[in-house]
């Protein structure tokens, strides 16, 4: 099958990309630098060079809580209109199936854990990530829409919190778990931590996240978004003291409580991805640290401690 990925050079979708591949398709990774989707019509020279009878819409602009402060404009407006121009070009070029990556930042700030897909609608999203979250979510309702009317084939996946090799460690835009290895492996006595440490999130690993959209893809045609989640709910502080122990940092952990929390906890049901296509995350998340952690140190530290 001919493929078109976008974000493919990026961390999900390189990996997705990778195991495309692996599985003899003929993939058209679409990156940044070639289209700029935030465009229609470069979004319209993406579908006509690619002909693809099948989508992966993961490209974003996102980043951990300091990015998110930093840029509400450019992440509502840069999100929404990759979505919006992705369904506008798959509908034009009768594409078969398109499959869209969300965000479980989309969900209320105070949203009952562990998340339900049907509880999506009941209330605004935390505020620091809410410009993301919500232009995420004007997208479901797109590919909603455009099934409704069309007959367009996208589905919507909302993938928790994921990590792994080759994820962003830049300490301005990165994630929680990329920022803690990083701070970890290059701190000496002390690393200062945003917040109290006490709200919650699940980890998915990145190669069981590209699981769960190859296989919704093959199996799943609902008009439901649905969750890819890990099933364990762990606090920030316990992460930390876990990539400690991981890394091998024996240093203080100081938590500046000054600096936002983020939403106070995260979690989703992956009921509905196992009933509907047979998806169950393997990775524990030890195991993904180690391998995380590894790849880091050899890849970008070069030395960390042993």
């Amino acid at each position: 099958m001919r493929v078109l990925v976008t974000g493919g050079g990026g961390f999900l979708g390189s990996h997705l990309v990778e195991r495309l591949e692996a599985d003899d398709h003929d993939v058209v990774v679409a990156r940044s630098a070639d289209y700029d989707i935030t465009s229609m019509d470069d979004t319209a020279r993406m579908f006509d060079d690619a002909r693809a009878e099948l989508v992966f819409h993961l490209a974003a602009e996102v980043g951990g809580i300091g990015a998110n402060r930093a840029n509400p404009g450019r992440y509502w407006f840069a999100n929404l209109a990759m979505g919006a121009n992705v369904l506008e070009q798959a509908r034009l070029h009768s594409t078969p199936k398109v499959v869209i990556a969300g965000t479980v930042c989309a969900y209320p700030k105070f949203a009952a854990v562990p998340f339900r897909e049907d509880e999506l609608w009941d209330g605004y999203p935390e505020e620091t990530n809410a410009p993301y979250g919500v232009a995420k979510k004007a997208v479901l309702v797109g590919a909603q829409a455009y099934r409704q009317q069309y007959g367009l084939d996208a589905i919507f996946l909302l993938p928790t919190n994921l990590y792994g090799p080759r994820d962003n460690f830049d300490l301005e835009t990165s994630h929680v778990i990329p920022a803690l290895i990083r701070k970890m492996v290059e701190a000496d006595d002390e690393v200062v931590l945003w917040g109290d440490g006490s709200p919650t999130r699940e980890f998915l690993y990145v190669d069981d996240c590209v699981d769960g959209l190859v296989l919704a893809a093959e199996r799943y045609d609902g008009p439901e978004p649905v969750h890819l989640g890990a099933a364990r709910e762990i606090s920030i502080r316990e992460l930390a003291e876990l990539i400690a122990d991981v890394v091998g940092y024996e240093g203080r952990i100081v938590w500046d409580t000054e600096k936002p929390n983020g939403q106070p906890r995260r979690s989703v049901d992956a009921t509905q991805a196992r009933e509907r296509f047979g998806f169950e995350a393997k990775t524990s998340l030890r195991e993904g640290l180690e391998r995380t952690v590894a790849w880091y140190r050899s890849a970008v530290a070069g030395v960390g401690r042993s």
